[in-house]
């Protein structure tokens, strides 16, 4: 070969020969001779510039290995059996890293010479460098199917659970994977249909009965609609795509930028940095980075990436599992900020006073190498006294300035009053097999709040910018309660002996102020639950209404493309305001922006759902073998069919149906959502403390039903043993009379 080899040629060699990638080895490869070779020197030269082939310096911690996620090719068998593979993207100076495949019961044959996307985890002591496990082989993409097995003579049929497909599936004898009859499984297509048109199908997993645990969240994604499955076409899009060099952007490597995130995080689109500022003009002022994955680079618009990330609208989060927006090759490698690897980014350069309040910003568009990949937990341990050895090399340049520029920050927080409602996150824990271990509520640590404002900080950041560029976007929207919604609170504070300002213009301090008021006593979770039910939800728009529960007048979401679609049109935004390339926002983009705002509105909705129902089944699950004890709880919900009560142990939600408060009528007055006993006079309302009896809990619905025992620590009555017929017109006037002097009761002892 005589001509010139093009760019993407020499890296798809280098890709595909890491031992052979010298200047003679690219020159015999490509059959370069003689004068030839000085532009073959260039062309090496521009692309080490750029990034692609660049020899890591030392950082924090050793860079020179392979990324988590990584494009394997399989070797022949060792003559112990053992699947090695070489790293196709090694781009270390030392000698190429053993791989050992250690392949699982359901993943399929793998053959020398197939290419894999797998992740990978490093080891020490052992004869190989990293073990290997695969996601999936690179150019299959087979479609999936989650269905019962019904056992047959020769194999059997899947019945899929999907209403929308009726079709049923053959597994021939031998691809049934050990399933038995009546087994939810999940099985991908194998080959041709059949004479009876059936396509044929191979069982991936055995996920067991169609009710327990581990089978949840699968049909919740599924009941909802939610795909998760890559068109070829998106697969195809993203195993072809190549890191990000230098060329155009902002060198940012030589920047400690870090990564905070969850312990068990999949992928990571955001770092930060911080540090004092040296302006003497901003004494006692910080200066924020915060840089954020550019996937706006992979994900162009038009594109099949592009497409099946705008129907995703987000990535759905369960305990088990996670939907992504994005396929792995981005979200959980290029896209992601691992540690010691090189990645595009959008960065933006922060500068606040002593008292919190940002005095400038800049974006640029730039390729980061982060210093260390950590969790909240060992941040938190290692500012509390007690780094552990990731942690302590970083404490002085790295972590404490970021903790010193948080403490600016929660003073412009406090004088904003943004809402501050106390609601525990419940986390489900699973064993590896789909068991809930337990349901705790997370701790609320300094790390978590720390990236948290960075991030609004940010997002207010790309939001003013892109504002004062007249530039188009998508603003994240929250808009003030409905006066109704607040007349409802207001009757729920005025029960708890508490007051919520009426007659002006409400702001975030006066709820802040009731739930100060709350706080500490036992209306505490009444009220903050109360709260958030008043609360409009969130929404995307391309007009600025304002965020009334951050208490700013402009916020976008600028921080987690590779989880929502709207990040990524404000980067795409980003980068049409800043001409950095032809990879911004279209007039196609802007003229859909309002189809777009609401489509993704409702995905992000259909989501909490099925999260919410995936959480409500794995309680129901955990709870069914205590059917018949005794719990306690706070009554949460009021409606005319029964009450909701939520346990304390858990957080579950449980109902009390009507049935079982007693034999007299209740009267529902949804104004005070109270329930009145007409025989009695019995009031039930919001925030009452309750015991319980666990009579049902139903995993498959997520149903759980209690049966009262006591009432604010009093015997539950059951009333008369008269029927349950509607009540007298006298009885119904005495029990509103008494529901009268009980509220003007309250008042008085409030006063």
């Amino acid at each position: 070969m005589s001509q010139m080899p093009t760019r993407d040629d020499i890296l798809q060699w280098i890709s595909d020969n890491p031992t052979l990638t010298s200047k003679r080895d690219i020159a015999k490869a490509f059959g370069i001779k003689g004068a030839a070779r000085i532009d073959l020197k260039r062309l090496l030269k521009e692309l080490e510039a750029e990034g692609h082939l660049e020899k890591r310096k030392k950082t924090y911690r050793d860079p020179d290995r392979l990324p988590p996620v990584s494009v394997l090719q399989v070797a022949e068998p060792t003559p112990d059996g053992d699947l090695l593979a070489r790293p196709l993207e090694w781009q270390g100076s030392g000698v190429e890293p053993v791989v050992l495949l250690v392949p699982r019961a359901s993943d399929p044959a793998m053959a020398p010479g197939d290419r894999i996307l797998a992740r990978l985890q490093e080891v020490s002591g052992e004869a190989h460098h990293y073990e290997a496990r695969l996601i999936r082989r690179i150019g299959t993409n087979p479609r999936k199917v989650l269905g019962v097995f019904r056992k047959g003579s020769e194999g059997g049929r899947i019945l899929p659970i999907d209403k929308g497909d009726g079709k049923e599936w053959l597994v021939p004898e031998g691809a049934t994977g050990g399933a038995k009859d009546g087994e939810l499984v999940e099985a991908e297509q194998s080959g041709p249909k059949d004479r009876m048109g059936l396509p044929r199908a191979r069982i991936l997993a055995r996920l067991g009965d169609p009710s327990a645990p581990r089978a949840v969240s699968l049909i919740a994604i599924h009941q909802h609609g939610i795909p998760d499955d890559f068109p070829d076409a998106v697969i195809a899009e993203a195993d072809a795509q190549k890191p990000a060099g230098l060329k155009g952007r902002t060198d940012l490597r030589d920047m400690p930028l870090i990564t905070i995130d969850p312990w068990d995080a999949r992928d990571h689109d955001d770092a930060c940095y911080a540090h004092a500022d040296d302006d003497p003009k901003n004494e006692g002022g910080h200066v924020i980075w915060v840089a954020i994955a550019d996937v706006a680079h992979y994900v162009t618009p038009g594109s099949a990436l592009d497409g099946e990330a705008r129907k995703r609208g987000n990535s759905s989060y369960f305990p088990d599992r996670v939907v992504p927006m994005l396929p792995d090759r981005l979200s959980g490698d290029l896209c992601s900020l691992h540690e010691g690897v090189p990645r595009a980014c959008i960065a933006v350069r922060m500068v606040v006073n002593a008292q919190g309040e940002k005095i400038g910003q800049k974006f640029v568009r730039g390729l980061m190498r982060s210093a260390a990949s950590l969790n909240y937990q060992e941040v938190q341990a290692a500012m509390d006294g007690a780094p552990n050895d990731k942690c302590g090399p970083l404490m002085d340049d790295v972590i404490a300035p970021l903790y010193a520029a948080y403490d600016a920050l929660k003073t412009a927080r406090k004088n904003r009053q943004p809402l501050d409602l106390d609601l525990p996150e419940r986390k489900v824990e699973l064993s590896e097999e789909g068991e809930v271990l337990s349901v705790n509520f997370s701790d609320r640590l300094d790390a978590h709040k720390l990236i948290e404002e960075f991030m609004v900080l940010a997002n207010v950041a790309a939001a003013e910018v892109l504002a004062a560029k007249k530039s188009p976007l998508l603003y994240r929207v929250h808009e003030e309660p409905p006066e109704e919604k607040l007349d409802t609170l207001r009757e729920v504070a005025e029960a708890a002996g508490l007051t919520l300002a009426k007659g002006q213009v409400l702001k975030t301090h006066h709820i802040n102020h009731l739930l100060r008021g709350a706080a500490g006593t036992d209306h505490a979770e009444q009220i903050n639950m109360s709260t958030l039910r008043a609360m409009t939800q969130a929404y995307y728009a391309p007009s600025n209404f304002g965020h009334f529960g951050l208490a700013l007048k402009a916020y976008a979401h600028f921080t987690s493309p590779i989880r929502r679609y709207a990040d990524l049109i404000v980067h795409r935004a980003l980068i049409t305001a800043h001409g950095w390339g032809d990879d911004g926002l279209t007039p196609g983009d802007e003229d859909r922006l309002e189809a777009t705002a609401q489509h993704i509105s409702e995905t992000e909705r259909r989501s909490m759902m099925a999260e919410r129902d995936t959480n409500d089944r794995y309680l129901a699950a955990f709870l069914s073998e205590r059917v018949g004890e005794e719990f306690s709880g706070r009554i949460s919900g009021v409606a005319k069919f029964g009450v909701f009560v939520r346990l304390d142990e858990t957080g579950a939600d449980g109902l009390i149906p009507i049935r079982n408060l007693g034999r007299e009528y209740f009267h529902f007055d949804k104004e005070s959502s109270t329930l009145m006993g007409s025989d009695t006079g019995r009031v039930i309302g919001l925030g009452q403390r309750v015991t319980v009896k666990l009579a049902e809990a139903a995993p498959v619905t997520g149903g759980i039903a209690l049966d009262l025992i006591t009432i604010e620590g009093k015997a539950a009555t059951r009333g008369p043993s008269g029927g349950r017929g509607k009540p007298p017109k006298r009885k119904l006037g005495a029990a509103k009379r008494k529901a009268a002097k009980v509220k003007k009761k309250v008042k008085r002892t409030r006063r």
